[in-house]
This record gives C-alpha cells, sequence and structure tokens, in this order.
C-alpha cells in the first residue's frame, strides 16, 4: 500500500507490532499509524488533519468482528470511494449475494442502498500459515454517486431488519402487527411483488420506498 498511495493511514490495535513494522517500514515516510481500536475510533475526526482527495480502504478484516467493522463504514458514512476487504468466504458470498438467493439477506440489502458489491477473488484457506478452519474472498464494495432519497435511515434499518427476522417465513408473516400491510402490500405490487413472498426475494430498493410510504 506504501508503494501504490500517496499516504496511507493505517490503524492497529496489536502494539506488539510497534518493533517489527517500524523496522519493515523505515524506508517509508508516507504514513501514520493509529494503536488503537478502529471500532471505537471516529475516523472522519481523525482525517481532518489530511488533506485527501481520494480515500480507499483496504484491509484483511479480523472475521469475527467483520459485521461490527462493515457496519461502521455504513452507520458513520465514513467518505471512501471504494472499499476492498478480505473476509471470510461464506461473509462475502452474504455480503455481494443476488437478490433472490438464500445468501441475500438483512446486512445485503443495508450494504446495497450505499454501494455496489462484487466479489474479485476466492482465497484458499491453505494461502495461510497457520491454516484457518475457512476459505476467504475478496470483495470490493464502490459507494454509489446517486442514492435514492431515503426518509430515515434508521426506519429502513428496522424495517429490513423486522423483514428478514425469520427468513423462512413471509414478508407478512415477519411484519404482521408490526407495520401497515396495506401500504407494504401497494408498493409490493407496484414492483409485481405481493405479501405471500420471502423477503430474500425483493430487492432494496423496494424496501427503501417501502419505509417512506410508511413513514408519510
Amino acid at each position: 500500500l506504501l508503494k501504490k498511495a500517496d499516504f496511507v493511514l493505517l490503524y492497529e490495535i496489536d502494539t506488539r507490532l510497534k518493533r517489527i513494522l517500524s523496522k519493515e517500514l523505515a524506508d517509508f515516510n508516507n504514513y501514520d499509524i493509529i494503536w488503537d481500536d478502529f471500532l471505537y475510533r471516529d475516523v472522519k475526526e481523525d482525517l481532518k488533519k489530511y488533506n485527501y482527495e481520494n480515500i480507499y480502504i483496504v484491509a484483511n478484516l479480523p472475521y469475527y468482528i467483520t459485521t461490527p467493522i462493515v457496519s461502521k463504514f455504513v452507520m458513520e458514512t465514513i467518505p471512501a470511494n471504494e472499499i476492498a476487504i478480505m473476509i471470510q468466504k461464506e461473509v462475502a458470498e452474504r455480503l455481494s449475494a443476488p437478490v433472490g438467493t438464500k445468501e441475500y439477506g438483512q446486512i445485503t440489502v443495508l450494504l446495497n442502498y450505499y454501494f455496489n458489491i462484487e466479489k474479485i477473488i476466492d482465497v484458499d484457506r491453505k494461502a495461510f500459515y497457520p491454516t484457518p478452519n475457512v476459505d476467504s474472498a475478496v470483495i470490493k464494495m464502490i459507494r454509489k454517486d446517486n442514492l435514492e432519497d431515503l426518509t430515515s435511515f434508521e426506519h429502513f434499518d428496522k424495517l429490513v431488519k423486522d423483514s428478514f427476522q425469520f427468513k423462512r417465513k413471509t414478508i407478512k408473516n415477519n411484519l404482521i402487527n408490526k407495520y401497515n400491510l396495506d401500504i407494504v402490500s401497494k408498493v409490493l405490487e407496484k414492483y409485481g411483488y405481493d405479501l405471500s413472498m420471502r423477503s430474500e426475494k425483493i430487492p432494496y430498493y423496494v424496501f427503501v420506498e417501502i419505509s417512506n410510504e410508511l413513514l408519510k
């Protein structure tokens, strides 16, 4: 990264690497390292001291906190042009899943609102030492230039969570007694869907419109 980028801001929680990195990166001066837990950083505040045109996030994420970190990218609207991350293959397939597939779920819908997502390459577990118990994959997330109007992200987020609460149930059974099903049905029918469908069949932009209509 230091060879490719004008400047690199690094986050590392493991201070045991201080001595190693100071030696390994001795020939470079185009970086800063923040020795802290990325999940608890105010990244936008960290960025204020730098002048930049474009931001790219590149990471090999710890698999057990992949979802919290990806959620942080979204909820804090970190202004990245592109995000390239290596994550567990199963999670990568979920994040990049096309609508209508069994992997398509709540996190897919939320990310699809902000990003175009594609899986770039699979990485065999044998590429690592010691060998983990899972395969990996690299995905690329490109932030969309034009987002659909969304009245409330919090409401949209809750609607999507409720819609996927029980994946084997229909959207009607997941939302009944929580939302006005007449409004939900009207929006679904506009796009050729109905309440008897499972949520995995419904594109993200339909959820956006349902959320907006429910708030009117």
